[in-house]
């Protein structure tokens, strides 16, 4: 009795069964949240709108509202309701009902490229880990046990399933950070928080909410989460929230390999990649959680050249993506993996094989130690080897070789890499200012650029057999990069695939 009377004095709300913090429901008006409704999404507001009248809670939820708080213009909306998943479903002309860890809902507008997807997710209930049924195994090892299951937890803690549904005071206790546990109605232009995030939000501090070490355990992910916030919205981690991360980064291991990856390419296209990748190494996480990282986070490598190449590749992602600009994780990928490739192929040809087949054989031996089977056998592992495998084909600037290789569909991402190796000063710069010219020039400029390159390789070839002869006009390997003409198709960009999904 005591105890709760000094809870109550210092604002403490009651706890659950598991020990998190229940919060107190606070509602804060416009006056105070200032969110600016032309910054939500009408799609979002049309789904929030059709629950209510359908007689269901409805409300914009997690990094949509922090990011609305902060004046930002979210890139993804999420909804949280009291609806089940078959009643959302029931309500909307193309909704799909997906996952087995959290089962949630896909509201889809649009068709096509230009489609969007407003997240459904049902209030959940607080679960008590100690309480809940426990499997030895994991997702895989355990798909039996976990068939027609609604709550489970692995040996560790790690939540396997969580499909309990609940009230909206626990569905907050159970999200992570204060800054992500706030509701929004748009129709009332009202902010609902439990634990204190909006004031969080003002003083731009990631607070998780319970204790941290527990809610680690419950998803590890939390712990590349909390990074990635930091990193993106430039907040501080507090202490406590801070301290067990070191230590629980061992159980990142008991993840499925695909959803840790999926949480690398988040990591990467916030449009704060260099800050994240500094991040990690202040949480001391810089080796072993990603495989692909650590050829750009190990200090061991940060001085053999790679470094640059990385941080070059990283800044213009960051570039990019605050411009609006789509990025594709494998351009990405690719440049991270490059120097393994190019250590490995070097290596092999040195044992006397062929360029072509020692680069494949370099290629391989890369998935094999940094990606395993998450995306080497797909389009994106697909898409990673027909950037390297080009890169030797722009030495070759003779005969029909350079049309051919421009009417490829990946030349745009393949140029762009060559583009960073000479910025990186791996490669001459004027390689890469030839394939520019070439790219963009009319049919009698892209005739003169191939009669240039074969005198150039034929002066070449005499020097190499005596004195060298004179190196041509230096004006011309100066050669500014031009603008692209009228009707010369797309400038090379990093890249032209369309995004990838982001939190």
């Amino acid at each position: 009795m005591i105890k709760k009377f000094i809870d109550k004095l210092l604002g403490k709300g009651p706890k659950s069964a598991s020990g998190a913090p229940l919060g107190k429901r606070v509602e804060v008006p416009k006056e105070q949240h200032g969110i600016d409704l032309a910054l939500v999404d009408e799609r979002a507001i049309k789904v929030v709108k059709t629950l209510a009248e359908a007689g269901h809670e409805a409300y914009i939820v997690g990094g949509a509202v922090r990011d609305l708080l902060l004046g930002l213009r979210p890139k993804d909306f999420d909804v949280a309701t009291s609806a089940t998943p078959e009643q959302v479903k029931a309500l909307f002309r193309r909704a799909f009902i997906i996952g087995r860890r959290f089962r949630i809902v896909h509201v889809v507008f649009g068709r096509g490229r230009d489609h969007e997807v407003i997240e459904v997710s049902t209030f959940r209930a607080l679960i008590d880990a100690t309480a809940t049924e426990q499997v030895a195994g994991n997702e895989k090892t355990s798909k039996g046990e976990l068939a027609n299951k609604t709550s489970v937890v692995d040996a560790s803690g790690r939540v396997l399933r969580d499909n309990v549904w609940g009230p909206q005071i626990e569905d907050a206790a159970r999200r992570d950070f204060t800054v992500n546990a706030m509701y929004y109605d748009p129709q009332r232009e009202l902010v609902v928080d439990y634990h204190g995030g909006l004031a969080d939000a003002k003083k731009k501090l990631l607070r998780m909410i319970g204790d941290p070490a527990t809610r680690y355990r419950e998803d590890p992910v939390r712990i590349i989460r909390v990074v990635r916030f930091a990193a993106k919205l430039g907040f501080e981690i507090e202490p406590k929230t801070r301290a067990p991360i070191q230590e629980m980064a061992a159980l990142l291991d008991n993840v499925p390999a695909s959803r840790t990856f999926d949480e690398m390419i988040k990591l990467l296209q916030t449009g704060h990649a260099l800050a994240s990748i500094e991040q990690l190494r202040k949480q001391g996480l810089h080796r072993g959680v990603f495989p692909v990282l650590d050829v750009a986070l190990d200090e061991a490598q940060r001085h053999d050249g790679r470094e640059k190449f990385v941080q070059l590749a990283l800044a213009d992602t960051d570039r990019r993506v605050n411009e609006g600009k789509p990025v594709a994780p494998s351009f990405m990928l690719a440049c991270m993996l490059w120097h393994d490739v190019l250590d490995r192929w070097q290596k092999i040809k040195a044992k006397g094989e062929p360029p072509f087949p020692a680069l494949q054989q370099a290629i391989d031996a890369a998935f094999d130690a940094r990606i395993g089977d998450i995306s080497g056998r797909g389009k994106l592992g697909a898409d990673m080897r027909e950037i390297w495998m080009m890169q030797p084909r722009f030495d070759r600037r003779s005969g029909r070789v350079p049309y051919t290789l421009i009417e490829q569909p990946r030349f745009r991402a393949g140029f762009d890499f060559l583009r960073l190796r000479a910025d990186a000063g791996e490669i001459d710069a004027e390689l890469a200012e030839w394939w520019e010219d070439f790219s963009l020039g009319s049919d009698e400029e892209r005739e003169a650029l191939i009669e240039q390159a074969r005198e150039s390789e034929g002066r070449r070839r005499g020097a190499s057999g005596g004195a060298a002869e004179p190196a041509g006009d230096p004006a011309k390997k100066r050669r500014r990069r031009r603008r692209k003409p009228a009707g010369a198709g797309p400038a090379p960009t990093t890249e032209g695939a369309p995004p990838a999904s982001g939190d």
